[in-house]
């Protein structure tokens, strides 16, 4: 069976309304067990929601994904076997049963998670150059082409020109909205 190197993203399946609690049970577990360099950084995603009450305005956390938790780790045997053995926890979302490893989170869904909740992205080191086509992969122009016109690699940010109704529009990017055309 070949194991990740690589620390990465996956899904868990959890009993509705343990979110929390396998969060907290799994960082439990990976410290006790000595797995803290395979078990990094568990997520439970959430949004704030303004709920009427008794016609009051309360603002309550709302998990996006209910049922599911995100956890980054190296993929290896004992790891697997930690998480998956961890309270609460019924299995890895794209695993397909009999001992299986799961699939991985893709990194563009990844960082489109952590920006949501406001946590530290993982910035891609790709080299682009001003003048270059790039097609934008996330946000509101998801699918146009455009070139980039200026970079700013200490924020990871691009700026990028598209053509709207006849007219040139730039708008600013992370690094990981953008992919090169090949």
């Amino acid at each position: 069976m070949v194991e990740t190197i690589k620390k990465q993203w996956y899904v868990l399946h959890t009993y509705s309304g343990y979110e929390d609690k396998v969060k907290s049970d799994l960082l439990s577990r990976a410290q006790s067990m000595g797995m803290q360099d395979y078990i990094f950084r568990v997520m439970v995603p959430e949004q704030e929601k303004i709920e009427k009450v008794n016609d009051k305005k309360k603002e309550i956390e709302e998990k996006i994904f209910p049922g599911y938790v995100l956890v980054e780790m190296v993929m290896t045997d004992e790891s697997w076997f930690v998480v998956r053995n961890t309270p609460n926890v019924t299995g890895f979302v794209g695993s397909h049963g009999g001992g299986s490893k799961p699939s991985p989170l893709l990194d563009e869904e990844v960082n489109r998670l952590l920006r949501q909740q406001g946590e530290p992205v993982k910035r891609p080191q790709i080299d682009y150059e001003i003048g270059e086509t790039v097609t934008i992969i996330d946000g509101a122009f998801n699918g146009v082409e455009g070139k980039i016109t200026e970079i700013q690699p200490d924020k990871y940010k691009l700026f990028v020109s598209v053509e709207m109704f006849g007219r040139a529009t730039t708008t600013e990017l992370d690094y990981d909205q953008v992919k090169k055309i090949n």
